[in-house]
């Protein structure tokens, strides 16, 4: 059995920015990764995404974007690479190809069973990820046999997809950039919508992240917002790595997408659908248009800023006089359904005590409910930006300096 004072599980955003700050703090430590650096962004997104955040803001502890596109967005090929690159500038300690079979905890160390051997340490950061696995509801098991399923970790392009009907469950970020390639691929898209977050993807000459940046919006702590479970659960933004279009549902309409209102349940080969359609839409509406007036407000209070352009209004969303209520697969000769439905992350092998009654980690700010335990990478962990390459510094700084207090304690 080998040993180390912190043992850091997952190679991503988290795992390498964690690793960086431990390093800073002098603090001994590897990194266990499944596969390689970046691995989810390499093996499980599909071909056309890209970031939803721009270039410049990818930024991680002593690193960030310098090339010559600060406003484009990367591809998934590109974020690999920024990751690998930053992790040798930070000489991370990574073993790679490294399944974390069982964590468990023996005469207060942690005991981490791997597929390349056994690791044992007195503190553990778990950097995995927020998206392991797909969230898929139960009742997709009432979905006839005959109609293929699929999750966004598996979809690749539309050429996996049979000629026929799609039924994309979900109209977040995922759901719409999905919707809209399986469109243009030539075949009928049907989109499931429920609660989402309608924002455009530049206003007044600015990204919207810019805006979200500039008023603090991403830098919103936890303990600051009222309903943290709530937040925690809400959908990404219905944008897409492009300045070419906005990503909401009036342009999904214009090419072709028919919306309907959530999925509530399968009765053979009938979807039904919730009658909610028209007040999800407003909601989205209302929120978006309160995001603009607070830009316009700042804009306002920072008179001879770099911003000309004038403001806007968006038409709101249109919503089908008659939306479907009850379809038949058959009929509308549907082939395929996709889960667009959120993730969730993976910790089938952590066998602690640690989790509450919906399976959740209980962690406040990071801190699990365990000595010496700690998460990252997670839904607004400690900031809004916590899932963001931008807002796993903060977090992992955080957490090092908190391990680093708790061994000096632990040694004194």
């Amino acid at each position: 059995m080998k040993s180390v004072t912190t043992i850091i599980i997952g190679a991503g955003q988290a795992g390498l920015a964690a690793s960086k700050q431990l390093s800073d703090r002098g603090i001994d430590h590897i990194v266990l990764e499944r596969g390689s650096i970046g691995n989810s962004w390499k093996t499980e997104r599909w071909d056309s995404l890209r970031l939803l955040t721009p270039n410049w803001q990818s930024r991680l502890p002593g690193y960030f974007y310098d090339g010559p596109e600060p406003d484009g967005y990367m591809n998934m090929s590109e974020v690999v690479s920024y990751l690998e690159s930053y992790s040798r500038v930070i000489d991370a300690p990574i073993q790679d190809n490294t399944n974390v079979i069982s964590v468990e905890r023996r005469f207060e160390r942690y005991i981490v069973k791997t597929t390349r051997g056994t690791w044992a340490s007195s503190t553990l950061v778990l950097a995995n990820g927020a998206c392991s696995l797909a969230s898929i509801p139960k009742f997709a098991d009432a979905v006839p046999q005959s109609i293929r399923q699929m999750s966004p970790l598996e979809y690749k392009n539309p050429d996996q997809l049979e000629s026929g009907g799609v039924l994309i469950v979900g109209a977040s970020a995922t759901g719409v950039q999905l919707a809209r390639e399986i469109q243009q691929s030539g075949r009928q898209v049907t989109l499931s919508v429920g609660e989402h977050i309608r924002v455009p993807r530049t206003y007044r000459g600015k990204d919207i992240k810019w805006w979200m940046d500039v008023l603090g919006l991403l830098d919103i702590m936890y303990h600051e917002v009222e309903d943290l479970n709530r937040v925690r659960k809400l959908s990404s933004l219905q944008l897409a790595g492009t300045q070419d279009c906005m990503f909401d549902l009036n342009s999904l309409s214009d090419c072709g997408v028919e919306i309907t209102g959530r999925l509530a349940a399968m009765r053979g080969e009938h979807a039904i659908f919730s009658g909610s359609l028209a007040n999800v839409c407003s909601l989205a509406d209302l929120k978006m248009n309160r995001l603009l007036e607070s830009i316009d407000q700042c804009v306002e209070a920072n008179a001879g800023t770099e911003v000309t352009i004038p403001p806007r209004t968006f038409e709101p969303t249109r919503v089908p006089e008659a939306p479907a209520l009850n379809i038949d697969f058959g009929d509308r000769k549907i082939k395929t359904v996709i889960w667009a439905t959120g993730f969730k992350p993976d910790y089938s092998w952590l066998h602690l005590p640690v989790f509450d009654r919906k399976g959740n980690i209980r962690h406040e700010g990071g801190i699990v409910d365990a000595p010496g335990l700690y998460v990252l990478g997670l839904p607004f962990l400690r900031k809004r930006k916590s899932t963001l390459i931008d807002g796993a510094g903060d977090d992992a700084g955080f957490v090092a300096s908190h391990l680093a207090s708790s061994l000096r304690k632990a040694a004194a």
